[in-house]
């Protein structure tokens, strides 16, 4: 097992843990939350020995094999296979080993360390490892083609990748994945779960995607004030009991106030009378001894609002017989060919349409929203855009764009030069960009702050068409949770791809799927969509698991290496088709009523405040003299007013949220 005992830990100045108990059981699979900065990152470093305890120790097994993913990957000439094989470091050092005493004289002792080490390549799966690592890769994304690059090529996203490869590759008894999905699609992702639900050794996971924690974990280590509290069962079981935790230490703590306040006012009241003298100093001894409960604070909530569109032409864009696609160019002919991707898109755009995009890694995701973006012409075909489209891009590699040498504010002016200074640190006050903040360089920023600082520049444009690339890259559960909030509340039409599927489960009506150079709908949900990954890119196929000796072997489900998937068959589930057209008509129900309670939210404020300012006026003693009769007599006449008018709107609110109730 692993035990952590009285661990506290520093960094500079700053205390990350104090005096931590915690006890981890063999097998576990635990999800390590908290927020960013908590320290979750540091944790593992200690785990790894990289970092070590100020006081206190971790303890687990020596003979254990940690395997991890690596954070640098050295732009090697190495094939993209062999170097994920490598993450095999015992079964490498075998082979290195049989290669030098095959080079070496022949002797009789030789070549019983030959045959040793024969059967210890036996033992590690050496016969099939070729085979285990090229159904890895093909789980994670890569290409028969692709396996045979050298590193070097590429990109930082798919180097991730093959780090974490690497780390699936090695043998171990405790693997550790830092973010593991960062880099993923939801295909890659769905297959990294299988794999995870039936790695045998304990496993201890930071991730910010709380439908991967839900289908993978077991056990939930909460890093909060520099503690760590161990909970059983996934995310949301956590979420569950920490609510509770917290509803009552916000019982405990009123409690305890109560009591105190009692005790205080005895005390108080009587400690100068003789007779009460002796139950007075009693209860001063219960008050010294009471310890002060702390209240159980949630994170603290983070959460925006697309502002309502300025326009809605309906349809926003129509696409007839387009091939989407890129033009690429010969450097040395100068020669122009085109690389068609999806081809004869006829597809539409209408007002309110909530629409999740789904497909394959390399299917043409990103290629159908650049070109519905305008950032790619379409090859063949018209695409006819509505009057008044407002479009707001959220590319996959967004945060690259920004200027890291300049500051949120600057980006802001840029795109808003006329407005007030003090305006737009309002702004990007709301979207936790406080104080000096707004004005230093984004370069040190965390990922998570600058992908938060795209998100408000699109906010601040007013879009009534939103085209989300994976935009939870970077973001932590907080800062999603918010996101999925505001999404759910924006009033124009959304476009979203995502490897999130909370968001997509909570924010779109409809799917189309991107498959075999096409689009078309796909009927079902993302259970559906799972079941259709696994009947085609994900089917079963051998065992992919790092060798770690006969006992642990066990049928993986592995991506196979067969020809690429068809599109799927139409779903036709009635149940489910009424269960969408039941939910698309509870929200064109809804809408109206939320914003009938909007506007006389804004209403009550406004009569509240104004009654507020009466209230003063009248508290003013001067006013009652008598040169202030007709200052009197119209302040009077404001407070009834305001106060019967505030009654009616509240009554007015309180039917409509009835209404929402009994929709709901």
């Amino acid at each position: 097992m692993i035990r952590f005992i009285q661990v506290s830990l520093m960094r500079g100045t700053k205390p990350l843990l104090e005096q931590v108990d915690v006890t981890l059981n063999p097998g576990d699979k635990i999800g390590l939350i908290g927020a960013n900065g908590a320290g979750k990152s540091s944790l593992f470093a200690m785990m790894r020995g990289e970092l070590h305890p100020d006081q206190g120790e971790i303890d687990f097994p020596a003979k254990w094999r940690v395997a991890h993913v690596a954070q640098e990957t050295p732009p090697l000439e190495r094939a993209a296979l062999d170097y994920a094989i490598d993450g095999d470091v015992g079964l490498r050092k075998l082979e290195a080993e049989l290669a030098r005493l095959e080079a070496a004289p022949e002797s009789s002792e030789n070549g019983i360390a030959i045959g040793n080490i024969y059967s210890a390549l036996a033992d590690a799966d050496a016969y099939t490892v070729q085979s285990r690592g090229e159904q890895l890769l093909l789980g994670l994304g890569f290409t028969i083609e692709q396996m045979q690059r050298p590193v070097s090529s590429f990109s930082g996203g798919w180097r991730m990748r093959l780090n974490l490869a690497q780390a699936l590759m090695c043998p171990s008894d405790l693997l550790l994945l830092d973010e593991p999905t960062n880099h993923l699609d939801l295909d890659a992702i769905i297959w990294l779960e299988d794999w995870l639900k039936r790695y045998p050794g304990t496993l201890l996971i930071i991730s910010h995607d709380r439908d991967f924690l839900d289908e993978v974990v077991n056990v939930v280590v909460h890093i909060d004030e520099r503690k760590l509290k161990r909970y059983s069962g996934n995310y949301s079981s956590f979420e569950r009991q920490r609510a509770a935790q917290m509803i009552l230490a916000a019982g405990a703590l009123e409690k305890q106030q109560r009591k105190r306040a009692h005790l205080e006012s005895f005390v108080n009241r009587f400690k100068a009378q003789a007779s009460k003298a002796r139950q007075a100093q009693s209860r001063m001894k219960a008050l010294a001894k009471m310890e002060e409960l702390a209240p159980l604070r949630a994170a603290a909530e983070f959460s925006f609002e697309f502002r309502e569109p300025l326009s809605a032409p309906n349809p926003l864009l129509v696409m007839e017989d387009v091939d989407a696609g890129y033009k690429i160019e010969n450097e040395k002919t100068g020669e122009v060919t085109t690389k068609t991707i999806v081809n004869n898109i006829k597809f539409s755009l209408q007002i309110g349409q909530r629409i999740g995009l789904l497909g394959v890694n390399g299917a043409g995701k990103s290629t159908l929203i650049k070109t519905i973006a305008g950032e790619l012409a379409p090859l063949t075909g018209d695409a006819t855009i509505g009057k008044g489209l407002n479009i707001g891009y959220f590319a996959q590699h967004q945060v690259e764009m920004l200027r890291h040498d300049e500051s949120p504010l600057w980006h802001l002016a840029k795109i808003a030069p006329t407005v007030r200074e003090q305006e737009l640190r309002n702004f990007l006050g709301g979207f936790n960009f406080p104080g000096t903040m707004v004005t230093s360089s984004i370069a040190p920023f965390s990922g998570g702050e600058k992908a938060r600082l795209a998100l408000a520049l699109i906010v601040w444009q007013r879009p009534n068409l939103l085209l989300l690339d994976e935009p939870t890259n970077h973001l932590d559960l907080e800062t999603r949770e918010a996101l999925t909030e505001a999404l759910a509340q924006f009033e124009g039409t959304l476009v979203v791809v995502s490897h999130d599927r909370h968001l997509l489960r909570a924010t779109t009506d409809e799917f189309i799927i991107v498959a075999d150079g096409k689009l078309q709908p796909f009927d079902g949900d993302l259970d559906d969509y799972k079941d259709w990954l696994f009947k085609t890119k994900l089917g079963k196929g051998t065992d992919v698991l790092p060798a770690a000796g006969k006992a642990n072997k066990t049928d993986f489900p592995v991506a196979s290496p067969v020809a690429p998937p068809s599109a799927p068959v139409v779903n036709t589930k009635d149940q489910k088709r009424k269960e969408a057209e039941d939910r698309q008509r509870l929200a064109t129900l809804r809408k109206p009523l939320e914003q009938k309670i909007k506007r006389l939210d804004d209403q009550i404020a406004k009569r509240s405040a104004q009654k507020a300012e009466v209230d003063g006026r009248l508290a003013d003693a001067t006013i009652y003299e008598a040169a202030n009769k007709a200052k009197l007599k119209q302040a009077l006449a404001d407070q009834t007013f305001f106060t019967k008018d505030l009654g009616e709107l509240e009554a007015q609110w309180l039917q409509l949220q009835e209404e929402l109730e009994a929709l709901a």
